[in-house]
């Protein structure tokens, strides 16, 4: 405060003044007409940054000359006629501090009567703060307005009765509405009629304060028509006192982001080759349909399809084929799919059907009935007309209800059973049949140890030329020798191992031991060797790899190729003429002869013989050895026969027990024969002994015939 000589006047005027002064809460300071002050408070002067006091000091020195400029006229006016002026109020003034600094300050002027003049008092009110949070106000209404405007998400800002009182670029943008098109107007205008009422629940909820935001998905029906998936977040602007003074709404439009999510579990849960449902999703309605029938939902029924000789379609026509003959048969059997059923792509070439809500177990099979019969007709890809039937195997759910696996297990065990009696059909599971695969798996296992021990050996049953008397070549026959059974008639294996797959693994064996016998054996009579037969299975001829297989062979054993032939069964070339003709031609080019056997059972094959080209025929042994009806079968074995000659192929036939078939032959002129009649199949240590016996043996047999027809 200043000192007490300089307030006289205003002290003796206002003796309380002191008191006054420092009761105010803003800076204080009375000044005379001639722009000296005369009196300050302590707050004041902290503001001014003057310590030591105002007092004596002229206005002009707090302020800069900007303001002194501008105020000045002012001043001197208020002081001509201050009780004209009465309480004066001037904002937003620079003060200068004693550190040179300056600061805002608000000034509120009114004219104070003392003693015989008028002064002037005023209230200094610093507003640095104020302003400096105006200024942060207006720079975060800037930048929020500029965020606002510019940010990509969609944004806009309701009333209270939900109507649109801003909106961003990139909301018009969404929806295809200008700002003017949208203010005013609630979310109704661009809502699809489906969805409308979403919105006002929403709205609902936050002001009863049930929910502090919300979130929700939609659709929204642009202005060019399209539909739009938008994800909407909400959220009420408040007052101090919690009531909402508006909405602020963010949008996102996810109908892309939705269409990918969907495309991804749709390829999570479809084969993408077939568009089927894939094993995840077909294990998901299991488990479903399984907790239906347990609930006492009727019955369902779990079909296990696997196509017959598939792999023959992508040998003979490669997997494109192969692919899409995949595809044509998921679209068959879709056609016939109920709405209440699942069709599922199990893997490689099967499919399992899930079939719901029958009445009784044996609706199962009009089910399995139906399916199948969507095969028989032919496909035609790429010009190719393909046969392609199945073998189903079905289980059929109760109350007593296996588990998931283990109903699929059971499938499998039917369609097994279903391949066991032909393929082509369906079989319905039960416990027998478990016992039956059972066997199976074990006699696979047996199988591929008993050749990795030796227990499976070659046996040779001779070929004879019913012309010389001579050996001409060996049919080579597997034998297994168990080591608890003693030996295996082969039809009790051989099927098994042809099904499971061994017969490959059984097939590589015989040609190796076959033609490395082949290689030792010693000319006959002529000064020829004999050749050797080997049988070659439906899988191991459709394989790729069987020509290079003959290869090895014969380079390991140096057996000169003319010396082996390649029997091939009849039904197994012409279920695929193409690619049989394909491998038979790859043989015939290396020197290897190829036999066409079973000749003429259940087949028109006579048609095919000149695209086939074997290099023999192996005579049905229906037509060696009738049963019935003599004439009948001598016609057709003499017609077999002379379609033989003609085409220069040697005929032979086999199985003959008795000297009258043998006879009956010649008188036909079939060429060579083999059967029990000159030998059974002897192990390969008999075969040298065997071939100089033999000559013997046959003379006598032949003079017995000849003696027999005279």
């Amino acid at each position: 405060m200043a000192d007490a000589s300089s307030l006289g006047p205003l002290e003796e005027s206002y003796p309380d003044w002191r008191a006054f002064a420092e009761a105010v809460p803003d800076g204080l300071l009375v000044m005379d007409p001639q722009f000296v002050i005369r009196g300050t408070n302590s707050r004041l002067e902290h503001m001014a940054d003057q310590p030591g006091g105002l007092a004596g000091l002229t206005l002009g020195r707090l302020f800069n000359a900007d303001v002194r400029a501008q105020y000045g006229q002012f001043l001197l006016d208020f002081f001509a006629d201050p009780v004209g002026h009465g309480l004066v109020s001037v904002d937003d003034v620079s003060l200068r501090r004693g550190d040179g600094t300056e600061i805002a300050i608000d000034v509120t002027l009114a004219p104070i009567s003392v003693g015989a003049e008028v002064w002037a008092i005023a209230t200094v009110r610093d507003v640095t703060d104020e302003h400096e949070a105006a200024a942060r106000h207006l720079e975060m209404e800037q930048r929020f307005q500029l965020a606002f405007e510019n940010s990509v998400a969609p944004i806009i800002f309701t009333d209270l009765e939900d109507r649109i009182v801003a909106a961003n670029d990139a909301f018009c943008q969404m929806v295809g509405y200008s700002r003017a098109e949208l203010i005013g107007h609630d979310s109704t205008l661009f809502t699809s009629p489906e969805d409308v009422g979403i919105t006002e629940a929403a709205h609902r909820r936050l002001h009863s304060g049930a929910v502090g935001s919300a979130r929700y998905v939609k659709h929204y029906r642009h202005r060019d028509g399209r539909t739009l998936l938008v994800e909407v977040s909400r959220a009420p602007a408040r007052d101090e006192a919690g009531n909402i003074l508006y909405h602020v709404i963010s949008e996102r439009d996810i109908t892309e982001e939705r269409a990918l999510t969907n495309q991804l579990s749709y390829q999570a849960l479809h084969d993408p080759l077939t568009g089927l449902a894939n094993r995840a999703l077909i294990e998901d309605r299991l488990e479903r349909a399984r907790a239906r029938v347990l609930r006492g939902s009727g019955f369902a029924a779990v079909l296990l399809f696997d196509l017959d000789d598939f792999k023959s379609v992508n040998d003979a026509h490669g997997h494109l084929v192969g692919d899409q003959l995949l595809i044509d048969v998921a679209q068959r059997l879709e056609r016939v799919t109920r709405t209440t059923d699942t069709l599922c792509r199990f893997g490689g070439d099967e499919f399992l059907y899930l079939a719901e809500g029958l009445n009784q177990p044996e609706d199962a099979q009009v089910v399995a009935a139906r399916l199948l019969g969507e095969l028989v007709e032919p496909f035609v890809i790429a010009g190719a007309h393909i046969v392609q039937h199945a073998s189903v195997g079905v289980v059929v759910w109760g109350a007593e209800s296996p588990d998931r696996d283990q109903v699929v297990e059971q499938a499998d065990v039917a369609l097994y059973e279903a391949k066991r009696r032909g393929k082509n059909r369906f079989a319905v599971y039960n416990p027998e049949m478990y016992d039956r695969a059972l066997q199976h798996v074990n006699m696979a296992q047996e199988l591929r140890r008993a050749l990795q021990f030796g227990e499976i050996s070659m046996h040779y049953q001779p070929v004879v030329d019913t012309a010389t008397s001579e050996v001409v070549g060996f049919e080579a026959l597997m034998r297994w020798q168990h080591p608890e059974r003693g030996w295996v008639p082969p039809l009790d294996f051989l099927p098994q191992a042809e099904s499971s797959g061994v017969i490959v693994e059984l097939g590589a064996f015989t040609l190796r031991e076959a033609v490395l016998a082949a290689s030792a054996w010693e000319p006959g009579a002529s000064g020829h060797r004999p050749y050797v037969s080997v049988n070659v299975s439906a899988q191991q001829f459709r394989d790729p790899g069987l020509v290079a297989l003959v290869d090895a062979a014969l380079e390991e054993s140096h057996l000169d190729p003319a010396r082996l032939v390649i029997e091939v069964p009849e039904r197994v070339a012409l279920s695929d003429v193409v690619g049989a003709v394909r491998t038979m031609d790859a043989l015939s080019q290396r020197g290897v002869g190829v036999a066409l056997d079973n000749f003429g059972a259940g087949f028109a094959s006579l048609s095919y013989l000149m695209r086939l080209r074997p290099r023999y025929i192996k005579i049905d042994q229906a037509f060696a050895r009738p049963a019935v009806d003599a004439l009948y079968s001598d016609a057709l074995l003499e017609s077999i026969v002379n379609l033989g000659n003609k085409l220069d192929l040697t005929i032979l036939a086999e199985g003959i027990e008795t000297s009258e078939q043998l006879g009956r032959l010649r008188r036909f002129g079939c060429e060579i024969t083999q059967g029990f009649l000159f030998s059974p199949a002897v192990p390969a240590s008999d075969v040298t002994s065997m071939l100089a016996e033999l000559r013997g043996v046959v003379e006598s047999v032949e003079d017995a015939a000849t003696s027999g027809t005279e």
